[in-house]
This record gives C-alpha cells, structure tokens and sequence, in this order.
C-alpha cells in the first residue's frame, strides 16, 4: 500500500452491500504509460512525479493500491435499447474517492482492469485503441465545457486482449463526479426493498444534492434537480453535434456528467438522422432523437423512486409525470439560449425559433459541416462553407444581419459571444482514428498529443487550429463499444 498523493476516502461501502462487490483489480505482466493528464493531475491536487514513477504506474494499471483504497465493482441495471437488463461494473473497478483540498469529491475507478462478478462472462480487460478513444472524446469534451467524467491516464498491460483479433491490453483511469446512475436506483428498485432505495436516494443527495436535504420531500428534489442537470447536458450536447450513441438508462449519470464514450462522435454534416453506433440499427440513439430518448430514460429514474415522492401511489405518479413533463421546457429553453449566444443574440425575439432552425434546414439540405458553418458566422468568412453560394443561404444571411442589428451589443462584443460558444475544432473522426492508428498499430502517440493539445482549447480560433477543422470526404462512418 502506497501513498501517492491519493486522498481516499470510501462512502460508497456505507451503502447497503448489494449495491457492491469487494473486488481486486487483476495484475498486469508490463505496464507502461501512453499518456498522463497533466492538467488534470494539477485540478486534483496530485503529484505528478510521483504518478510517472514505476510506484505510480502500479496504481494506474492495478498492480497496486494507493493508501486507502477500497477496491469495489459497482451494482446496477439498465434498460439497454430499451430492454431491461440487471448489470454492474463488468470491466471497471473503483479505487475510491479523492477528496481535495478544497473539499470535492471524485471516484478515481480502473476501466479495462479485470473481471467482476458482474463481467457476464466477459474478460473484464479492454484493449488500447478504445481506452484511448475515451481518453480522446472525454477531455475534448470537458475542453469545450460540456459536463463530463474525465481521464487521468491510459497505461498498457503488456497483454493481449482477444475481439475479433488479438489487441493490446490497456487500462484507462477515469475520474467522475460519482458513477451513482439511473441504473443504480433501477438496481434498487429491482430488488424490490424500499430501504435500499432510500438509502441510495439519501446517500446521492448528500453527496450531490445537499440543498434538496432540507425539503419537505428531498425525493421529489432529487428528482427535479437531476432532470433539470439532464436538459442542460442534452442541450450542451447538441448545441455542438455531439452524438452519444448509447443512452441506455446505466449510461445516465444522476450527477449529470457524459459517461460512457463507446460508440459516440461529433456530427461533420449536418443531419438530425446521423447515428454513428454500429449496434443502433434503427436511429433509436440518433442526434435528434437524444432529447426524447433522455425524457424516456428521466421517466424511468422516476419510476424508481415512486415509494418515495408519496405515500399515494396515484398522488406519486402524478408528482413523477409532472416533474418529467418539465423536462422539454427546460430542454428547450437552453437550447434556445445557446443557439442564440451561436448566433451573437444577446436579447430575445419570439422569431428567433424560426431564424434558428431556418438556418439548420438550409445546412440539411446542402449536407453543410455542422461546426465549420457556424466558425465561419462567426468570423466572417462565408467562402469557407459548402452553402456560400447558395441563394436561400445568403436570403438567411440578410435576416440574420437584421436581427442582429436589433441589440445594443457593439460588434466586437458580438463576435467575443459566438468565439466562446462556436468551437472552432472538435474530435474530427478521421483525426480520431488517425491517432488510433498511429498509436495502436505504429506506437507512435505523438499524433496523439498534437490532436490533444489542438483539442484542448477549441475557442481559441489559432493558426495551429486550421488543418484540424478539415473534412474528409464523407464515409459512413461507424463505431464500436470495444468489448
């Protein structure tokens, strides 16, 4: 046991025990870092010398715990493509919860680190091209401001994985608010014990929601507060084309956080039909069903905690479809607000919907990049669109110019509100996949940190930007969850 700047603490085993399994993370033969997050080592509090040591990258593989640590896999369900299914961590393990100076708690978890009771007959391992993936997509995210779980480092084991082929063996470290789900309470509620469920409710309002502790019925503001969390990461998601691509109900954090980065891209052209999962065979997951399909998961989180908004079943079910009903409201409302601030529109005019999605057909019907469109509104350069000449385009443009000449805000103004809300790069898929490529089949990971680095201030509209905001020539492009 070693102390490595770790600070550990492990509420989660104050929860009744079928919410968990004690678990050790399997050994690995020869582990050895591809990368290590600097900056969020930094946030965290951690030391980064001693991280990068061969003491520290036991910890990061699994060959060691840090001081503290009780290793567990967590239990939960989840209603996968619609079908409900009792699961649990099947290739994760949870190190602990590092507490910072300042008091923040975060679940330090192995993804990639074994088997668990939960593995399902899985290997419980995973291998280095997806780890990297959600090292890649996750800090992308967390750059352009979008709540999410985040990624300290990627070490491989020295082993191969078997898919379809053999793969190299990797462990990523992921960092989270919680990994409390909808799933958990749906576990819960599996198992039919009303005193698990509200032990779990309260431990998940004292660790994210203390202000709902003091309410009349703190449920009912749980409730609330976690769907008010979900209309804004819904709405952050598509205000920048970002599609998920598998919103089971275990893939929906009660803190709000992304999680999950399996079979998930960032939309080039824009189409509301765009599904980038291989195993979404019928949209179900597809960029314009992501508002209703997290309505339909929020509705299940409900369901589960129906015993405690009421007493009254009947009073509890219209308390649940109430707060649920609020969520296209609240969804909209920030939808609305951002494509607005896309937009340079600092004030609100009831045609502003209408503007709104008069643009987004025009790039539907000219198949125009999604995030190139709205760089090139927001520096003035037309040209660099598929649409610049386009009749029904430079008539929107015209409109647009009007509405914006109807607020007192001075240009440069204007233009400082569509930099900080237009990222001027995302994860392109074929930058993605070159990374992989060069780092899985060639070792080579300094594609890798360029793309990161470009990645990791995507407002700041810089030359050393330019080469990434280039589209390939379109492919159906698909991928995969990696298990």
């Amino acid at each position: 046991m070693m102390d490595k700047g770790f600070n550990f603490k492990n509420s989660y085993i104050d929860l009744p025990d079928i919410f968990y399994t004690l678990v050790s993370p399997s050994k690995v033969p020869d582990p050895k870092l591809v990368i290590l997050n600097n900056k969020l080592i930094e946030e965290l509090g951690l030391k980064l010398d001693e991280l990068q040591c061969e003491d520290g990258l036991a910890i990061l593989s699994g060959n060691k715990a840090p001081k503290g640590a009780v290793t567990l896999a967590q239990a939960y369900a989840g209603h996968q493509f619609g079908n409900f299914t009792m699961l649990g961590d099947g290739r994760a393990i949870l190190l602990g919860e590092h507490v910072t100076d300042e008091g923040n708690r975060f679940d330090i978890q192995l993804k990639g680190s074994g088997r668990t009771p939960y593995s399902r007959g899985g290997d419980g391992k995973a291998s280095l091209g997806p780890m990297i993936r959600e090292y890649i997509i996750s800090e992308a995210m967390n750059g352009i401001g979008i709540p999410t779980v985040r990624s300290l480092s990627v070490v491989t084991t020295g082993e191969e994985v078997y898919r379809e082929t053999r793969l190299p063996g990797a462990v990523l470290t992921r960092v989270a608010s919680s990994h409390i789900r909808v799933g958990t309470f749906q576990y819960a509620r599996g198992l039919n014990d009303i005193q698990d469920l509200k032990a779990l409710a309260d431990y998940t309002l004292e660790r994210h929601y203390k202000d709902g502790i003091k309410e009349k019925n703190p449920y009912v503001y749980l409730l609330k507060e976690v769907i008010k969390k979900q209309a804004t990461l819904i709405s952050k998601w598509q205000l920048v084309g970002f599609i998920h691509g598998v919103m089971n109900t275990d893939n929906m954090t009660i803190s709000g956080e992304t999680i999950d980065y399996g079979p998930c891209a960032f939309m080039d052209t824009y189409n509301p039909e765009t599904v980038f999962s291989s195993i979404d065979k019928y949209g179900r997951y597809s960029y314009e069903n992501q508002p209703s399909m997290a309505e339909w998961d929020l509705a299940r989180f409900a369901e589960t905690l129906l015993p405690l908004l009421h007493d009254d079943m009947n009073e509890a079910i219209k308390i649940a479809q109430e707060a649920v009903s609020e969520f296209h409201n609240l969804y909209t409302k920030q939808w609305l607000s951002g494509m607005r601030k896309k937009l340079g529109l600092f004030n609100e005019e009831e045609a502003d919907k209408n503007l709104i999605e008069g643009l987004l057909t025009i790039m539907k019907k000219y198949s125009a990049d999604y995030t190139n469109t709205f760089r090139a509104l927001t520096i003035n350069k037309y040209e660099d669109t598929e649409i610049i000449d386009k009749e029904d385009f430079n008539q929107w443009i015209n409109l647009w110019k009007e509405r914006q000449s109807r607020q007192d805000e001075k240009e440069e103004a204007v233009l400082n509100l569509m930099k900080n809300n237009n990222p001027a790069v995302i994860p392109r898929n074929h930058r993605v996949e070159e990374a992989l490529d060069y780092a899985v089949n060639k070792g080579d990971y300094s594609v890798l940190e360029k793309l990161l680095e470009v990645l990791s201030e995507p407002y700041s509209y810089s030359k050393e930007q330019e080469e990434y905001r280039a589209v390939k020539t379109k492919v159906n492009y698909r991928t995969f969850c990696g298990t």
